[in-house]
């Protein structure tokens, strides 16, 4: 079964441009904090470790739909405001994933990105091939997709 992997990112005063709205660099930077989330932390609870062993980004594609602001409205003592994003495997190949992403404020749809990763041998300083292991990992989150 696959589904989406949902990620609830906090976010920083230092995010905000001069407008008081989240910079449109700091989309990326949330985009990694959930990709990071599902890929490492999520893969390690599946006993898929080796992504954190060596994956890179080829590309970045981002849609940005609407300003985020800090909102601090919806902050308390305890927490800062926060966004959603939805990620989910849309593309698997030999050595080469896709993953696209939702940022939500709130209920709103603000922002869209999808970014191609290789997975990355260090020591050998190049490109590998995703393993069965990998494979079945991003599956659980490849709506459409099969083995």
């Amino acid at each position: 079964m696959s589904d989406r992997f949902v990620y609830h990112c906090a976010l920083r005063w230092s995010d905000l441009d001069a407008y008081g709205h989240v910079n449109n660099a700091r989309f990326l930077t949330l985009y990694e904090e959930a990709r990071v989330a599902m890929m490492f932390a999520g893969g390690r609870a599946w006993g898929v470790g080796s992504f954190a062993d060596g994956v890179v980004i080829r590309r970045h594609e981002v849609d940005y739909l609407r300003p985020v602001d800090y909102a601090l409205g919806r902050a308390s003592a305890e927490a800062a405001p926060t966004v959603r994003i939805e990620l989910w495997v849309d593309q698997i190949r030999a050595a080469s994933f896709s993953v696209a992403y939702e940022l939500y404020d709130g209920d709103t749809l603000a922002g869209t990105a999808r970014s191609l990763l290789v997975p990355f041998d260090l020591t050998a300083q190049r490109p590998r091939r995703i393993s069965p292991e990998e494979r079945a990992f991003l599956l659980r989150y490849a709506p459409g997709l099969s083995g």
